[in-house]
């Protein structure tokens, strides 16, 4: 099954072919930001409900709950000028037993210059033999904004899975005027050693990117907080931020639970909700 929103016939026949492709195109639109095309193709899907702010919000969803074995996700999205987009998931994203080619999830980001795109999904859960590889990529107009959160779990804890997966890779490059501010990788790979061990009392993992002038209040805050921050033997929750760019940030936290490391990320991204006239948070997490 396919989602299509006002595309050209020859595109429609070019992203058909391809399973798991997706595209976005978000333009303004006198004080709102609106959705010029979409395209999904299982088992990717978009959601676009509306709000009461001036973002254009998009929800992606996989059919089935999850990503299973040989699943490939690509997708493009362009934020145009002056425009604001956000782009979220229904809920966690699954990666189901996949010991043979993995699952892969590619992502390709534009915003133009005023624009701001706030990239906050809901966590990866990597299942027992699992294999997840992703990568991001964001191209920032000068003056263009990004929010951008990559984290995922230990796994299903409740059913003794916990870190048990066969490796999880993730790589987030950002560029702004054509300069990489930001390159993060994070691999976890069971060959290299017990993840079990090595992560020790944590069962959640994030990542968060702050760059462009909507974020660099924020991101400076959090870097100042980092600094000044003593170290607690054996905390429950680590934020540690470092800056990037022209007063943004790259902040990485580790947590013991999903709800605990979202309460950290929602009190980091406290700007995001006034920003957009809405909270996208407000039953979530």
């Amino acid at each position: 099954m396919e989602t299509v929103a006002a595309l050209p016939s020859k595109l429609v026949e070019r992203e058909r072919a391809a399973s798991g492709t997706g595209s976005l195109e978000v333009t303004r639109v006198g004080e709102r930001s609106v959705i010029n095309r979409a395209f999904a193709a299982s088992p990717l899907r978009w959601l676009m409900p509306r709000n009461h702010g001036h973002a254009a919000w998009v929800f992606s969803s996989t059919f089935g709950g999850g990503l299973v074995d040989g699943d490939a996700i690509d997708v493009r999205i362009d934020v145009g000028r002056a425009a604001t987009a956000l782009i979220s998931t229904q809920a966690s994203t699954k990666v189901y037993r996949s010991p043979h080619s993995g699952v892969r999830s590619n992502l390709r980001a534009s915003v133009a210059e005023a624009g701001c795109l706030i990239f906050v999904p809901d966590p990866l859960v990597p299942f027992a033999s699992s294999r997840s590889a992703q990568r991001l990529e964001f191209e920032l107009a000068p003056d263009a904004s990004l929010v951008l959160v990559d984290w995922f779990s230990s796994g299903r804890r409740s059913r003794g899975e916990r870190w048990q997966f066969d490796v999880v890779t993730s790589v987030i490059r950002v560029h702004q005027e054509g300069r990489l501010i930001c390159h993060d990788a994070v691999t976890l790979a069971a060959v290299d050693g017990s993840l079990a061990e090595r992560l020790g009392r944590f069962d959640v993992l994030a990542t968060v990117v702050l760059a462009g002038p909507i974020a660099a209040a924020a991101g400076k805050r959090l870097v100042a907080a980092s600094a000044a921050a003593s170290p607690e033997r054996r905390a429950e929750l680590v934020v540690v931020a470092a800056p990037i760019g022209n007063g943004g940030a790259h902040v990485r936290v580790a947590g013991m639970s999903v709800e605990q490391v979202g309460r950290a990320i929602r009190d980091a991204l406290g700007f995001v909700p006034p920003f957009l006239g809405d909270d996208p948070w407000a039953r979530k997490w």
